[in-house]
């Protein structure tokens, strides 16, 4: 009777691969926080990326600190301050809705000017209209009505930004602060912006073009971490110096596992400014010489940042590192080309981070699972199925920003 051979055990069927979406490394930015203090024109044409790509995380030299408190007893406010070698400023924030930053109440007390400012926004989703301002506390010598504060109105839809800013108090025959007009057709957007130079004051402000700026831009995909995007735009400042820019926003997979196959996806940002006068024979004090700076941003997985800036002055490198639950650190080195001297800084952010959670693509990335772990330490899944151009199911921080602002 011969011996029965052990059977081998039924393999196990191999997990589907799938691709690691990690949130973006720092969202929504700082800058979208206030933007309805600011005309649209200024966040159009991707300046806020660039502004983003340009400037997070390179620090000049010294040590930085940031706290941010996002929970004070009221999950609708929050706290953030700011130290560095120049000073130092707290905002208090109060916005009405969690997902919606355009109506909000904020408080800024600063050491290194000293300053303290209340600025708020009202905005009526339903009718598009908003209304803003800005008032500074505590001038002891008011010498313009500036001085007094800054008002304004807007309108704004998905194609179309209009809107004005005034002085409170005027003086006889002042005109609008500044006023701007900006449209989006398709993937084209045009704008002009009317910004006097020597404030309401200005003598002939309206027919001197110094007191203009206007702007076109092309740009494809959308804004969501997970679309390719392209923007190139031309700029004419003041009608001597125009600047043109360039940002991309690219995402490629890494091979986190070879025997499953699973990847990770990294957000690469480039963006280019090149700006060059154009009235070089009547010279004025805001239209330098012609400069170009380039910079890189790689965002490796959802902990690690790696970003670089050049410039024919200068150019810098940051590492940037985020240490779950609370800590962001990073480290910088310019290097001045002009003098000769290289320079160290140091970041330091405190925040509460996103709740434990990761995504997953599928192989064609057209269904996203949201995997999350609530307090009590049980596990769940979302599933976002999504096609091309819509992004209403997906999490908010991978939305495109217009949509989410």
């Amino acid at each position: 009777m011969g011996v029965k051979k052990p059977q081998p055990a039924p393999e196990k069927p191999k997990p589907e691969p799938q691709v690691l979406v990690p949130p973006v490394f720092d969202f929504p930015p700082l800058a979208a926080r206030t933007r309805m203090l600011v005309p649209a024109y200024e966040l159009m044409f991707g300046k806020l990326a660039r502004r983003s790509l340009f400037d997070d995380y390179l620090h000049s030299g010294g040590v930085d600190a940031q706290i941010v408190l996002k929970q004070l007893g009221d999950s609708h406010a929050d706290l953030t301050a700011t130290m560095s070698t120049n000073g130092g400023e707290a905002h208090f924030r109060w916005q009405r809705d969690l997902k919606d930053p355009n109506t909000f109440v904020d408080f800024l007390v600063s050491t290194s000017k000293p300053t303290m400012r209340l600025s708020s926004s009202i905005y009526y989703p339903k009718y598009r209209i908003g209304a803003f301002g800005t008032f500074p506390l505590n001038m002891a010598n008011r010498a313009c009505p500036e001085d007094y504060g800054v008002m304004g109105l807007r309108y704004g839809s998905e194609n179309l930004s209009i809107g004005a800013s005034f002085v409170p108090f005027p003086s006889p025959g002042e005109v609008p602060y500044g006023a701007w007009l900006v449209g989006r057709k398709g993937n084209l957007s045009a704008g002009v912006q009317y910004k006097p130079i020597g404030g309401s004051k200005h003598p002939m402000p309206f027919t001197d073009l110094m007191n203009w700026n206007c702007a076109i831009g092309y740009g494809v995909g959308s804004s969501s971490p997970l679309s390719p995007s392209f923007n190139f735009a031309l700029e004419l400042v003041r009608s001597s110096q125009l600047v043109a820019s360039f940002y991309q926003h690219h995402i490629s997979a890494k091979v986190l596992n070879y025997r499953g196959g699973d990847e990770t996806l990294n957000y690469i940002d480039l963006g280019l400014e090149l700006a060059t006068r154009v009235d070089k024979d009547k010279p004025t004090d805001d239209a330098g010489n012609s400069s170009f700076q380039v910079a890189a941003s790689w965002q490796l997985h959802t902990d690690l940042l790696v970003k670089g800036k050049l410039g024919p002055s200068k150019s810098s490198a940051a590492l940037a590192c985020k240490f779950p639950p609370f800590f962001t650190c990073s480290i910088t080195v310019e290097n001045d080309h002009s003098k000769g001297t290289r320079s160290y800084g140091l970041g330091i952010r405190v925040e509460d981070f996103r709740e434990a959670r990761y995504q997953t693509l599928n192989r064609e990335c057209t269904v996203l699972k949201q995997h999350e772990i609530d307090v009590d330490g049980k596990k769940r899944t979302l599933e976002f199925d999504f096609g091309p151009g819509n992004y209403d199911n997906l999490p908010t921080e991978l939305k495109p920003i217009d949509k989410v602002l």
